[in-house]
């Protein structure tokens, strides 16, 4: 089971990168409002389906209260980092700069649960920001850097953060047997509800836009990207821990730097080949471990 429901999150939010970029592409939406739509089909659509099936479970004050924070942390607010970074870098380099929440979660798990990081945190840092750097070093080169480069690489590590927290919150809610499927679905329709509060205080329309583009693409990040992968993640976070379940994030920005060459036409050059693999060798650090017997293992 942990095998299936690690592929499923690789496979299906390797490309929710790109579907990201064609909803954007499609449609001068805001990016609350497309965050909006996205999660509220989510959260509507999970709701409905958990109560026919009858496992849709009560929550006390408190949990809704957590639920509401994780809906921001990670249905809400660090989607709006993550597209409006999408119009200034690639989905591809976005994915890979997310890739680093293996660290995150492992720093997280000790500030929150006391969980010690391995030795093995500190190599793995230092390998995944010297793969940042080589991933940008044609653009740190040059002599006035653009400005949007800096602000797709920070707002990608802030709404990197925002993930990981919200990777706390459902760590706390499943050390309280609480169905994770269910504190899924009130998560993402609070964090819907926030963005939608948001957006009409900027003076945004909530109309989606109509056409099949976007349409498309926003069933397919609430569905897919979504229910499924948020269902399957953390899921697969209450079976083996926050800081084993980011360790899929190794292999799909390899699915979303894939197609983004195809879609997007990102550049590769050398470094931005060193930097790919740095990352991924820090990530590999992280939670893969040689036991006495000589065979390799995942930590």
């Amino acid at each position: 089971m942990n095998i299936i429901l690690y592929l499923a999150v690789v496979l299906i939010w390797g490309t929710t990168w790109i579907a990201i970029f064609l909803q954007q592409e499609a449609a001068n939406t805001p990016v609350l409002v497309a965050v909006f739509w996205r999660f509220l089909l989510a959260s509507v659509l999970m709701l409905v389906i958990l109560k026919l099936i009858k496992r849709l479970r009560p929550l006390d004050k408190q949990d809704h209260l957590f639920c509401l924070l994780q809906g921001c942390c990670v249905f809400g607010f660090n989607f709006v980092c993550f597209y409006h970074a999408a119009a200034w870098i690639s989905s591809g380099l976005e994915s890979v700069i997310f890739s680093m929440a293996v660290l995150y979660n492992a720093l997280n798990s000790w500030i929150f649960f006391r969980q010690r990081p391995p030795f093995r945190l500190l190599p793995a840092a230092v390998l995944g920001l010297g793969g940042i750097v080589a991933l940008f070093w044609n653009d740190i080169q040059a002599a006035h850097p653009a400005p949007q480069l800096l602000w797709g690489v920070g707002l990608s590590a802030l709404g990197t953060l925002g993930f990981s927290l919200g990777n706390m919150i459902s760590t706390r809610h499943q050390r309280r047997q609480r169905d994770v499927l269910t504190t899924n679905s009130y998560a993402m329709l609070y964090g819907a509800i926030v963005m939608a509060i948001i957006a009409l205080l900027n003076g945004d329309s909530l109309a989606p836009a109509l056409n099949l583009q976007w349409l498309g693409s926003m069933s397919y990040l609430a569905i897919f990207g979504s229910v499924l992968g948020f269902g399957a993640y953390f899921t697969l976070v209450g079976r083996i821990g926050a800081s084993q379940a980011a360790y899929c994030t190794l292999l799909f920005p390899l699915v979303a730097l894939t197609l983004s060459t195809i879609y997007e036409g990102y550049q590769w050059h050398s470094n931005a080949i060193v930097g790919l693999a740095m990352i991924l060798m820090g990530n590999m650090v992280m939670f893969v471990r040689w036991p006495t017997a000589g065979k390799l293992r995942l930590a």
